[in-house]
C-alpha cells in the first residue's frame, strides 16, 4: 500500500511540474511578441531637446500621462500650445492652441 501511495504522489508531482513548464512560456508570450525589444519612454530632457530642435520654445511644463507626455510650449508662430507627445519618439501627436492671457 505504501508503494502505491508513493507512486501516485510522484505521478501527481510530475504532472504539476509538467503543466508548469508548459504554461509558464505561454503566459510569458502574452506580454509581447517574442524577441521584440521593450521600448522605454524618453526622459523629460530628451523630449524637451527634441521639441526645441523642431522649433518649439519656452517649454514650461512636461507632464507624463497614461500613454503620452503633455507639454506646454510656444510654437513657431509664437502661440502658446499644449502638445500631446509620443513617449517613445517625442513626435507631436496633437496640438491645441491656448488663448493668450
Amino acid at each position: 500500500m505504501r508503494t502505491t501511495t508513493l507512486i501516485a504522489t510522484l505521478a501527481a508531482a510530475a504532472g504539476i511540474v509538467g503543466a508548469g513548464t508548459t504554461l509558464v512560456p505561454a503566459f510569458a508570450q502574452e506580454r509581447g511578441t517574442p524577441g521584440a525589444a521593450q521600448q522605454t519612454w524618453m526622459t523629460l530632457p530628451q523630449v524637451q531637446v527634441k521639441l526645441e530642435a523642431t522649433g518649439y520654445r519656452d517649454v514650461s511644463e512636461i507632464e507624463r500621462k497614461r500613454d503620452k507626455y503633455e507639454v506646454k510650449a510656444t510654437d513657431l508662430q509664437g502661440q502658446r500650445v499644449e502638445l500631446d507627445v509620443d513617449p517613445f519618439t517625442a513626435d507631436v501627436l496633437k496640438t491645441e492652441v491656448k488663448r493668450n492671457r
